[in-house]
């Protein structure tokens, strides 16, 4: 079974990767048949649709890329999360947010649930997001 850094960089190599032939592949080994994807941009259920879920991010935001190295992945159970951010073709930071994964019994991701932006504020404080999605995802 692989480690949690490791399923952490492959998951990274997933988002920048632009060609969808070697994107495909790449997915296949960091995620279950099955997984499901979700963030508040979409959602993505298995087979063909987290392919086309990357490519929309990338067609949406041509020349920007996801890091997912920006903090070091901690797990417990069979559960991890890490901190990534999407920068411009400039490099400047977009938007950061956190995702929270589940892993198989084979090491893959069968889950990973994404939120954008800065955890919100406790009621009577100010926002603190920043970026294009900054605020959204609140109840």
């Amino acid at each position: 079974m692989p480690g949690l850094q490791e399923v952490q960089k492959t998951c990274g190599a997933v988002w920048i990767e632009p060609d969808v032939h070697r994107r495909r592949p790449l997915l296949e080994t960091a995620r279950a048949d099955d997984d499901l994807c979700q963030n508040p941009g979409g959602e993505a259920r298995g087979g063909n649709a987290p392919v086309a879920h990357i490519g929309a991010m990338q067609a949406q935001f041509p020349g920007a890329r996801v890091e997912v190295t920006t903090s070091g992945a901690y797990g417990h159970h069979d559960r991890i999360r890490f901190a990534w951010r999407m920068v411009d073709a400039r490099g400047r930071v977009q938007i950061e947010g956190m995702d929270f994964a589940r892993i198989d019994s084979n090491g893959r991701l069968a889950e990973i649930i994404g939120f954008f932006g800065a955890a919100p504020p406790a009621a009577g404080q100010r926002p603190r997001g920043r970026g294009l999605f900054a605020g959204q995802g609140r109840l």
